[in-house]
Formats: C-alpha cells, structure tokens, sequence
C-alpha cells in the first residue's frame, strides 16, 4: 500500500509503497471493536464508592417510637432514604480491567492499521529530526504536513531534543513504535510515522515482535 513519504523539513518527496497487511470485508472489525473496548476499560481506576447501611456515620438510633406519632415508621437516621444517609445498590471499588489475547491483539492492529491507512490518514516522515530543539522549528514541520487536527506522532525511539520539542504544542502526542497499539490509532485525526517507526510496527503487525 503507498503512503506518502516527507523529508525531514515536512516537504513532500515521494511515494512509497509499505507492506501494510490487507482485509477483505468486515474481517477484523469485531477484533478491533473488542480489543478497543478493553483497552479503554482497562484505564478504568474502579475507585468510585458509596457507603453503605453499614459504613454510613450517624446513630443507631431509633429516630422516634414506631406508633402514636402519624408519621412512616423509621429505624435509623442512617437508612438510605434520609438526607446524609446511606447509598442502597451504589458504586463500590472494583477491577474493571480486562486481558486480552495476543492473537487478538495483533488482529485489531493489523485492521486498525489498514482503515487509517486506507482512508490517508497516515503519513511517513523520513526521520523526525530538527536543526534545532526549538517548539516553534518543530512545530513548522508538523505543520507543512498536518496543518490542523490532533496528531500521533511515532518514531522507534525519541530524542531528548525533540520530545522537548514538540512536548508544549498541544495537539500533538509522542509514542514509540514498540507501544502503539489499536487504540492510539483510532484515536488521533492523522499519525505521521518515521522510516523505522513504521518497519517496527510492521514487524509487530506481522508477527515479529511481542505484542
């Protein structure tokens, strides 16, 4: 599949083609929409919590005596239908996360790399390289590019220079090749990928690295 290729100024050069696995179909679609599903429960902390009947703070104490008063009989202050009282069938901490298989993993990849690119939404960048470390050089280069939208940028390991770089221009977010995953590309406008960046996640798409 051809993408195009730019040089390291953000000038289009020319175009090359990548050995980007192919799909007929809906093939890989569920893989994806499944592996993106538990990548986002798995950012879930599970942390939120009410109390109960038991852990609400107040008395024990009947409020007032069960008959002669007119009024709902009521055993406790605390009970769930009193202001300040307890929280019935309310959120308690828990483990939202889920595993998913690597074969599975490796599918939702490999589809999620074949819609963006089909649809020109990746890009190759020779070598994210800039003459100097300067926010406004670098963002020039982003910008002959992808002048608007969020971008995912990914090389197969940044410099100390250009993640200083580019770390204050808001729209943009850095990964590495050998952690980009289904989920990072579906969730950006358009990614720009360096020479070794994309020969890596091809290996990884293909079978030749971990997942």
């Amino acid at each position: 599949m051809n993408l195009n290729v730019y040089t390291p100024e953000g000038a289009a050069s020319t175009s090359k083609n990548y050995a980007i696995p192919e799909f007929e179909g809906d093939k890989g679609l569920k893989a994806l929409r499944q592996v993106v599903l538990a990548y986002l429960a798995n950012r879930r902390q599970g942390t939120s919590s009410t109390k109960t009947h038991s852990t609400v703070s107040g008395t024990g104490k009947k409020p007032f005596r069960q008959k002669g008063t007119g009024r709902a009989r009521q055993g406790s202050l605390t009970a769930n239908q009193h202001y300040h009282g307890s929280v019935a069938h309310g959120p308690q901490p828990r483990d939202w996360s889920q595993k998913i298989q690597k074969k599975l993993r490796r599918l939702a990849l490999r589809r999620a790399l074949y819609d963006r690119a089909v649809a020109g939404e990746i890009d190759v960048i020779e070598k994210w390289e800039v003459a100097e470390a300067k926010t406004k050089r670098f963002n020039s280069v982003v910008e002959n590019i992808a002048p608007a939208g969020r971008l995912l940028l990914v090389d197969d390991s940044w410099s100390d220079g250009t993640a200083l770089a580019a770390r204050n221009i808001a729209r943009l977010t850095l990964t590495e090749a050998d952690s980009l995953n289904a989920l990072d590309l579906c969730d950006y406008h358009r990614i720009i990928i360096s020479e070794k960046g994309i020969e890596k996640l091809l290996s990884r798409a293909n079978g030749g690295e971990a997942q």
